[in-house]
């Protein structure tokens, strides 16, 4: 039977998740300390910013999904921070409590508990990869932004930052290739991609997200005040589109407008499936648009550094080099794209994906028999409950899995098709 599995390869990406994030916040305190000695106030108030607003917007949502699934606890540690989770969550707590509690959930697992479903732990995991995901876009790519415009500003790259870019950079590859996986796990077993797929989904998006960076970068350290006027107005135009896509993701009406916002903040950096159907004219409309902006962009460096150089020696030969490989990285990345889609891609109907969600609070069918909780913690009600059955195997409470519905949707998103057969 086709079910959610979580692999030995999902607990290494797990475990090492959490001391990449530790060691993010490192830096990134380095990085505030560093600019502070230099007088770089500006910078450092750009930083704060985005480790302040990421961090919030990260709790929100934790709060939110907690609270979407009636606050059930799947483990011994969530279960004993219950009282205080809120509390938890307003000190900015809420991803180390994920983190731990993934960990703990694959421990029973590790140890062929036969009472401790692998459902649970594949759903807990997929929130925290989408948190993950999400954080990469309201913080790690900003900040590399951020670092390459001082290193250029400057023209003498410090240790730290050239550390805290190279870290930033670790994470958004990291995140790109967790949540790929998540993706994946919801595929039936006769359409599971090889390894290849995964390489060369990574590399589109390596490529597609490395010359936005950089675009943005240069452009940053000719206008660093523009940059904000760029970002800004982007972004509404994003979020005015991804407000007419009528995503439905979350289950609030507040909620929603949020993963809206998000969503203008994510495309103004690269590509993501919002809904499910025919996207491929929004994709080429999108990429159009990116494509012409990191033109321009370029454009304006290069016009900009021919009147005043900055402390690098560019010459102006080097310049056109320059803007001309950005824009042809970017070009190389929907290459990859085009192949991946070609070659790689499931056509898939929504109900070949694994789980059909089966929730009673929506009107829904409601589900079989007993869940099992975690181990010491009280029973779950399944009434309340978000379950995913297998679509091509017959009804009963065998067929019953754990599912994250949110994850779920995304994968519907991006590997289903419509009804008359177009391709996502």
């Amino acid at each position: 039977m086709n079910v959610l599995k979580y692999s030995q390869w999902d607990c290494l990406f797990t475990s090492a998740g959490l001391p990449l994030f530790l060691f993010d916040i490192v830096m990134d305190v380095l990085a505030a300390v560093n600019f502070y000695k230099e007088e770089a106030y500006l910078c450092l108030a750009v930083l704060l910013v985005l480790l302040i607003g990421s961090s919030v917007l990260a709790q929100l949502y934790s709060w939110l999904w907690y609270s979407y699934d009636e606050f059930k606890m799947e483990t011994k540690l969530e279960d004993f921070l219950k009282p205080i989770l809120g509390v938890l969550h307003m000190f900015q707590l809420g991803m180390y409590i994920r983190h731990l509690a993934v960990l703990e959930a694959f421990m029973p697992n590790s140890n062929s508990n036969p009472s401790w479903p692998t459902d649970v732990v594949v759903y807990m995991n997929h929130d925290l990869n989408l948190l993950r995901f999400m954080e990469t876009f309201w913080e790690s790519a900003p900040q590399i932004v951020l670092m390459l415009t001082v290193i250029m500003q400057e023209g003498k790259p410090g240790p730290i930052t050239v550390l805290k870019t190279i870290c930033s950079l670790s994470t958004v590859a990291f995140c790109v290739t967790t949540y790929h996986r998540c993706l994946r796990s919801f595929l039936p077993d006769k359409k599971k991609q090889p390894i290849i797929s995964s390489i060369v989904y990574f590399l589109w998006n390596l490529l597609l997200l490395s010359s936005r960076i950089v675009a943005l970068a240069l452009f940053a350290s000719e206008e660093p005040c523009f940059i904000f006027t760029h970002f800004f107005c982007s972004w509404l135009v994003l979020f005015f589109f991804a407000w007419r896509s009528k995503t439905k993701l979350m289950d609030s009406a507040g909620g929603e407008w949020l993963y809206r916002a998000t969503v203008g903040l994510i495309w103004y950096f690269d590509w993501f499936n919002v809904v499910e159907g025919q996207m491929r004219k929004q994709m080429i409309v999108y990429h159009t648009y990116i494509l012409v902006d990191i033109s321009v962009l370029c454009g304006v460096w290069y016009w900009k550094m021919s009147l005043d150089p900055p402390p690098l020696e560019i010459s102006c030969l080097q310049a056109v080099i320059i803007s001309g490989a950005v824009i042809s990285v970017y070009i190389m990345g929907l290459i990859c794209k085009i192949i991946y889609y070609l070659f790689f891609h499931p056509k898939l109907y929504k109900k070949e994906l694994i789980g059909d969600i089966v929730n009673e609070r929506q009107g829904d069918e409601v589900d079989f028999g007993p869940r099992t909780s975690a181990p010491g913690v009280a029973p779950v009600d399944n009434k309340s409950d978000v379950f995913c059955r297998i679509p091509w195997m017959p009804s009963g409470p065998n067929q019953q899995v754990h599912c994250n519905k949110r994850t779920k949707k995304l994968a519907e998103n991006f590997y289903s098709r419509s009804a008359e057969g177009v391709e996502a």
